[in-house]
């Protein structure tokens, strides 16, 4: 976990020194006064602005959820729970949301502890009919909230979301000179690609961090690997329609919600032809997963919990 930190702030020094020298040969050769100057101002502009869009995109999370925040006296043992969790993590009470949806989504939204919301869809609701299950996975969140992932996750993201604010506002551009429009295009590739890898493998090592808080919060490593489980096997039988819906949340969610195989298109006059290609795009979907997921694959986390089962 430490060398992906470090990764990720020499790939973001790097960008934004790349950055700043981009601007700084184009305005020297406009002839621009002071264009040392000019170049950071212009750098620390661009970093404000996305680092501020993506604080404000936080504040969506609730919204992309499709969540509601309910009161003590609608859901007086859900309150309960997560006050005793919240104690025994020693973080404030978070303020509950639940969403209409089925599929399975569980979350905690916001930047400072005390001013958080436990975001749970009726699908985890209904899924995980056993109190000790429910638990484990408020505790997972509010594990996250103890450690604050959401603040870390967000400022190491950074170069990520710099460089696809920078490639997309390029490409955005009418007339760029030919040399700077190249550089930067392979640059902001190359930071994004390098930084997702990075940022994928810092956030699988949070999510086993809140696993192993949740387990020994909760006193039962079992709980949270039967609500694992529980959960894994709802979100394989939901329709791939819901989970795209929510897939806006997945990176949040305890589990990510997302189809277990690419989306097929069939083929043929009677549509009952499987393409040709789709061994390669199952494959890729692996990779992709493999690298860029944000959360460890399931059985993983099964076989971890496990093992801090058997030691307690």
């Amino acid at each position: 976990m430490i060398a992906s930190l470090v990764g990720l702030l020499l790939v973001a020094i790097g960008l934004l020194v790349s950055v700043w020298a981009t601007f700084y040969g184009a305005l020297v050769l406009i002839g621009s006064p002071s264009p040392v100057s000019i170049a950071v101002g212009i750098t620390a502009m661009i970093v404000v602005a996305i680092g501020y869009l993506e604080y404000r995109h936080l504040e969506t999370i609730e919204r992309l959820s499709d969540a509601r925040p309910i009161d003590r006296e609608t859901a007086p043992e859900l309150y309960q729970t997560a006050t005793r969790v919240a104690a025994r993590l020693d973080v404030p009470p978070p303020t509950i949301a639940v969403s209409e949806r089925d599929a399975p989504e569980a979350l905690a939204v916001g930047f400072r502890p005390t001013n958080i919301h436990l975001v749970l869809s009726h699908g985890t609701i209904e899924t995980l009919d056993h109190s000790d299950e429910l638990e484990a996975v408020i505790a997972h969140e509010l594990a996250h909230v103890k450690n604050r992932d959401a603040m870390v996750m967000t400022i190491v993201s950074l170069p990520v979301v710099l460089a696809a604010g920078l490639r997309s506002r390029i490409a955005r551009i009418d007339h760029p000179g030919i040399v700077t429009a190249v550089f930067l295009l392979f640059l902001t590739n190359a930071v994004w690609v390098v930084g997702r890898l990075l940022t994928a493998h810092l956030s699988r090592a949070r999510e086993r961090a809140a696993d192993r808080a949740a387990a020994a919060v909760t006193g039962s490593p079992a709980a949270l690997a039967s609500a694992l489980s529980r959960l894994d096997q709802e979100i394989a039988e939901t329709p791939e329609r819901d989970l795209r819906d929510a897939s806006a949340v997945s990176s949040l969610s305890i589990l990510p919600l997302e189809p277990m195989e690419p989306e097929r298109v069939m083929l043929g006059p009677e549509g009952d032809t499987e393409p040709s290609y789709w061994w390669l795009r199952k494959r890729l979907l692996r990779l992709e997963r493999r690298f860029f997921g944000t959360h460890p694959p399931t059985t993983d986390r099964l076989k971890a919990l496990s093992r801090l089962e058997r030691e307690s």
